[in-house]
C-alpha cells in the first residue's frame, strides 16, 4: 500500500520557529540580499532526480490512446452509509477517491517520486523549511468553478483540525498554511528535518471549501459531494451499490498525470457481506473484475466453465512493493498482554508451516519484518550503521537485540510442535502463569483467557487452528465475528482483545510511522497504533527516521526501529504474497507492461469486441 491510500481513507507535536515570510512572497528573491532562490521543480522524489522530464506526455505504463467508454463492476465487502472518508465517524463508501483530485499525483514506476498534477510547479526553499505550490488555472470543480489556494489552505486546516487522527501525526510538522494568492499556496514548517513532508502534503486530495460551507464536515452521511476529479457520484443504494460516471469533460483529462488512466465510463461497486458470496457473484458474471486474496480460492474455486473456454482470464502480476504487516496484534490496553514473555509465548504456537502446506497450497511466504520485501527490513545482526542508532538506546533494549539474529518462530509442519510448546510454557511460567487441571492460570487462579475479534469469516478457518494450538496450553481463546461496520467502531475505539491488522509501509516510510507506534498515538482513539505500544526508545527511534538526511541514513535508522518492534513481540507475523492474483471477465484491453509498485486497473478499458464475444447472459457460461 501508498501511503496516497492511508490519505485516501483517512486513516511528538511540531515546535520550533516559523519561517520567515519573505522567500515565499517574492517569486525571485534578490540573491544580493543573501537569500537563495527556492528550488523550483516540476516533480518530489526522494531518492534522487524524477525519471521524467517537465514535458513528458503521459505515464510510461499506460496506453495513451486507450478508448473510452463501457462498465467495469467490482465488488466491495460490508456495507456503506457515509460519503465522507475523512473522519471516524461513518463507513465510507469504497471508490470516492475517484472524486478528488490531489496537488501531485506519484509515478507508480519509481519510488517515492510524486509529479504535479493540480499543481504546476512546486517551489522548495534551500533551507528545507518549507514548500510552495502553484495550481493550475485551469484546474474546476465540478460546478465550474476554480480550485484555489484557499480551497487547499481550507481543506488542510479542517483535516487536521475534524479528520481522523492520523492527519495530526501525518502532518504534525507543520506550522502553517497559507493562500498567497488565488493560486498559490505555501507551508512553513517548524524543522528542516521532515525531508519528506513536501510530498505527503502533495498527496493530500484537495475539497471544496464553497461547498462545504454551512455543512457539518464531522458528521457522516449520504449527500453527494461536490468533486473536481475524473469521476463523479451518478446513483447508489445505501449499503448495496456505489455508480460512479466518468466525467466527459474532466478539467485534467488530457494531462500527462492522467492521459491513457480512467478509460472506464461506468465504474460500479456492488457490496456483499462475505468473500464467498462476492466469489460466486463473479464467477455468476455479475462482477467484471476481482483480485483474490484467498490462496484456498485461487488454487481450488476457479476451476469452472467460463474459465476452461477462456470466457475468464487469470493472472499473478508480479509487484516489488513493500508488503508491510499482516498479523494478529495483541492489545497492550489489556493487562494480559502487557508482559513481553507473554506475547512471545503467544507467538512460538502459531504454525505458519501447517497453514501453507494445508489451507494455502504452499503459495505465500513468512513474514519476518514490518518492512518485508524491501531494502529496510532489518536482517541478521545489527549493521555499523544501525548499531550507531541503536547504541544511544543501550540499557533500555534487551541484549539479545545485539547479539542474536531474530527469527521468527518455526515448525516441523506437523501442527503438533512440541518444542515450540515447551519454549511457551517455560515463557509463561517466568511470567507467572501456571497449569493447573488443564487451564492456565495466574497467581489468582484467573484463567488465561481472551477473544479474537474478526471482521468477517474469512479468517476463521486461520484463528481456529491457532486457537486449538493454544488450548494445549490450557489458553481459553475464543473467535467473535462482526460485520465490518461494527468492527471498524470497535477497532477506532480499542475494544480488543487480539484482531488481525494490516500495517502497511512504502519504500520511504516517515510521518505515517508516529500514527502506528508512538506513545502519544497509543491514547488517541482512531490511531493506527492498534497494539497500544507506548515505548520512549521507539518514539526517540520514529523522529529519527523521519529526520533522516539521506537514503542510507534512512535505510539504518528504519532498519533499527524494525528491529525493536520485532524483539517488543508486539504482533504474531503472518505471511505476505509477491504477486496480485487477478481474474477477469475477458472484456478488457490492457496496456503490455504494469508498472512495479501498483496493480494500474485504472489504466486498462473495455474491448467492444472482446465484450460482444462474451455471452448476453454470462451465467450460462458457468
Amino acid at each position: 500500500m501508498r501511503r496516497r491510500h492511508l490519505l485516501a481513507s483517512g486513516l511528538a507535536l511540531a515546535s520550533g520557529p516559523v519561517l520567515p515570510r519573505a522567500w515565499a512572497q517574492a517569486p525571485t528573491p534578490n540573491l544580493a540580499d543573501g537569500n537563495p532562490p527556492p528550488r523550483r521543480t516540476h516533480a518530489l522524489s526522494l531518492l534522487g532526480e524524477p525519471s521524467l522530464p517537465a514535458d513528458f506526455t503521459h505515464w510510461p505504463w499506460v496506453n495513451p490512446d486507450a478508448p473510452k467508454g463501457g462498465q467495469m463492476t467490482l465488488t466491495a465487502i460490508g456495507s456503506f452509509d457515509s460519503f465522507n472518508g475523512y473522519i471516524l465517524r461513518g463507513t465510507p463508501a469504497v471508490g470516492l477517491t475517484m472524486l478528488y483530485d490531489t496537488l501531485t499525483l506519484p509515478s507508480s514506476e519509481e519510488a517515492s517520486t510524486e509529479y504535479g498534477h493540480l499543481v504546476k510547479a512546486i517551489e522548495v526553499p534551500r533551507d528545507g523549511r518549507g514548500v510552495a505550490f502553484e495550481l493550475r488555472e485551469e484546474a474546476r470543480w465540478h460546478d465550474g468553478k476554480p480550485i484555489t489556494a484557499d480551497d487547499v489552505v481550507w481543506t488542510f486546516n479542517t483535516l487536521r483540525q475534524h479528520g481522523r487522527p492520523f492527519y495530526r501525526a501525518y502532518w504534525a510538522d507543520v506550522a502553517e498554511v497559507v493562500a498567497e494568492g488565488p493560486r498559490r499556496v505555501v507551508y512553513r514548517f517548524s524543522t528542516n528535518e521532515n525531508r519528506e513532508l513536501p510530498q505527503i502534503l502533495g498527496q493530500m486530495a484537495v475539497l471544496p471549501r464553497h461547498w462545504w460551507e454551512g455543512k457539518d464536515f464531522t458528521q457522516p452521511g449520504l449527500t453527494v459531494p461536490l468533486g473536481s476529479g475524473p469521476y463523479r457520484i451518478e446513483s447508489f443504494e445505501p449499503g448495496r451499490s456505489v455508480v460512479y460516471r466518468r466525467v466527459p469533460d474532466y478539467w485534467g483529462r488530457n494531462l500527462p498525470t492522467r492521459k491513457g488512466t480512467n478509460n472506464v465510463d461506468i465504474t460500479r461497486y456492488e457490496y456483499f457481506r462475505d468473500t464467498t458470496v462476492a466469489l460466486e457473484a463473479f464467477k455468476a458474471g455479475q462482477i467484471d473484475l476481482r483480485t483474490e486474496n484467498v490462496a484456498k480460492d485461487w488454487a481450488t474455486a476457479y476451476d469452472f466453465p467460463a474459465v476452461r473456454r477462456g470466457l475468464v482470464k487469470r493472472e499473478e502480476i508480479p509487484h516489488e512493493l513493500p508488503t508491510g504487516m499482516q498479523g494478529f496484534a495483541m492489545n497492550l490496553r489489556r493487562p494480559l498482554f502487557q508482559d513481553k514473555r507473554v506475547r512471545e509465548a503467544l507467538g512460538l504456537m502459531f504454525d505458519f508451516e501447517w497453514m501453507n502446506a494445508n489451507l494455502f497450497y504452499g503459495s505465500y511466504t513468512r513474514t519476518t519484518s514490518y518492512f518485508s520485501n524491501s531494502e529496510l527490513a532489518a536482517n541478521g545482526l545489527p549493521s555499523e550503521g544501525e548499531l550507531m542508532v541503536l547504541s544511544a538506546f543501550r540499557g533500555k533494549l534487551p541484549e539479545a537485540l545485539f547479539t542474536t539474529e531474530f527469527r521468527v518462530p518455526l515448525s516441523d509442519g506437523s501442527n503438533n510442535n512440541r518444542e515450540n510448546a515447551r519454549k511457551a510454557l517455560g515463557l509463561l511460567r517466568e511470567a507467572g502463569w501456571e497449569v493447573k487441571e488443564r487451564r492456565l492460570v495466574n497467581g489468582q487462579g484467573q484463567p488465561f483467557s481472551f477473544e479474537i475479534l474478526l471482521n468477517g469469516p474469512t479468517f476463521e478457518r486461520i484463528a481456529l487452528p491457532y486457537i486449538q494450538a493454544l488450548q494445549r496450553l490450557g489458553v481459553e481463546a475464543r473467535v467473535r465475528t462482526i460485520d465490518p461496520a461494527q468492527y471498524q467502531v470497535r477497532m477506532d475505539d480499542f475494544d480488543y482483545d487480539m484482531t488481525t491488522v494490516v500495517i502497511p509501509e512504502s519504500l520511504s516510510p516517515g510521518n505515517e510511522q508516529r500514527d502506528f507506534w508512538t506513545s502519544a498515538k497509543a491514547r488517541e482513539k482512531g490511531s493506527l497504533n492498534y497494539m497500544g505500544i507506548a515505548d520512549p526508545v521507539v518514539d526517540a527511534l520514529v523522529e529519527l527516521v523521519i529526520s533522516a538526511p539521506d537514503r542510507q541514513a534512512l535505510i539504518d535508522r528504519t532498519r533499527a526501529l524494525d528491529r525493536v518492534l520485532l524483539w517488543g513481540h508486539y504482533v504474531i507475523p503472518h505471511w505476505h504474497s509477491r504477486t496480485f492474483r487477478v481474474a477477469w471477465w475477458d472484456k478488457f484491453g490492457r496496456p503490455e507492461h504494469n508498472p512495479r509498485y501498483a496493480l494500474a486497473i485504472d489504466s486498462w478499458w473495455v474491448d467492444t469486441g472482446r465484450e460482444r464475444a462474451l455471452p448476453a447472459d454470462r451465467s450460462t457460461a458457468q
